[in-house]
């Protein structure tokens, strides 16, 4: 039998007090993390991210309460994200959200072990992202835009706009290679069977954005087919982003990335900007502006 003074019963018990607490807090997990890599920046990106914290948050999960997230902005030179994708790699982020198509196809050629969450526009299996929509890679799902399917319609819709013009032209950014070329490819198609001509114009800086302008008077172009300005027409990208979220989230929950079938933004919204209309000089017809979601005046 071992016997202690009292001293060294109070000092053993002390001691032991401090020592459960150290121990506990060295057994809890880490905070999980998360790598949000985009092409853009976040001036021009907050309302996409706002409803991907939005679909965290559905699974529980609060940016600096229960998660950590790594921001990281390519701020429009693609050139920089396989990097910033490595950087987020070596420091073994729980998960990568990858969004925009650059991001997405980064992500992917930077590890096959993260997880990786991505927001793209365009069509996954075609860009290489995942194999299947029902059954993607073993390390990569996400969410899709319904951004191929409205093509027809965005030149249908300018078309019935300026039913005399017979020549259009599609302004695309060349630095975003893979998704240029399908979009060019799908616009082409779309202007051979309303019967148009359609020319396709690149700039990827503000700078050449005088020089496409110029060579639209040059083209005699009756309309642009590109997203905003007079009028809009595609996928709700915030609802893109949330449904990123959730998936984000459910993945650090213990999802694997290869049960999570690839899931697509089906909601598409019709814009009119009759502010533009009015400086263009372009009176829009009863029947279209019926159809808009959001006519801005």
């Amino acid at each position: 039998m071992v016997w202690l003074q009292r001293r060294e019963f109070i000092t053993l018990l002390g001691g032991a007090a401090v020592a459960w607490p150290l121990a506990a807090r060295a057994q809890q997990p880490a905070m999980p993390m998360i790598g949000f890599l985009n092409a853009d920046s976040l001036q021009g990106y907050r309302r996409p991210l706002s409803a991907f914290l939005k679909g965290l948050g559905e699974t529980g999960y609060v940016d600096g309460r229960n998660v950590a997230i790594e921001y990281r902005w390519a701020e429009n030179h693609i050139d920089r994200l396989p990097a910033l994708a490595a950087d987020l790699v070596h420091r073994q982020v729980t998960v990568i959200a990858a969004t925009s198509t650059p991001a997405a196809l980064a992500a992917k050629a930077a590890t096959t072990a993260i997880p990786i969450v991505f927001e793209t526009g365009g069509d996954p299996v075609q860009l290489g992202l995942v194999t299947s929509l029902n059954r993607p890679s073993d390390n990569v799902t996400g969410v899709t835009q319904l951004n191929w399917e409205p093509i027809p319609k965005r030149l249908e819709l300018l078309h019935e706009l300026l039913p005399v013009a017979g020549v259009m032209a599609l302004l695309v950014n060349p630095t975003d290679s893979v998704y240029a070329e399908m979009q060019v490819r799908a616009t082409l198609a779309a202007a051979r069977t309303l019967g148009l001509k359609l020319h396709v114009l690149n700039a990827s800086t503000e700078r050449e954005f005088d020089a496409v302008f110029a060579k639209l008077i040059e083209l005699q172009a009756g309309g642009r087919a590109e997203a905003g300005g007079l009028l809009s027409y595609g996928s709700e990208v915030t609802d893109a982003y949330r449904l990123a979220g959730v998936y984000t989230g459910r993945v650090i929950k213990g999802d694997k990335p290869k049960d999570l079938p690839v899931q697509q933004a089906t909601k598409v919204e019709l814009f009119i900007n009759l502010k533009t209309a009015k400086a263009l000089g372009i009176t829009f017809p009863i029947t279209l502006l019926g159809r808009a979601d959001e006519v801005i005046e």
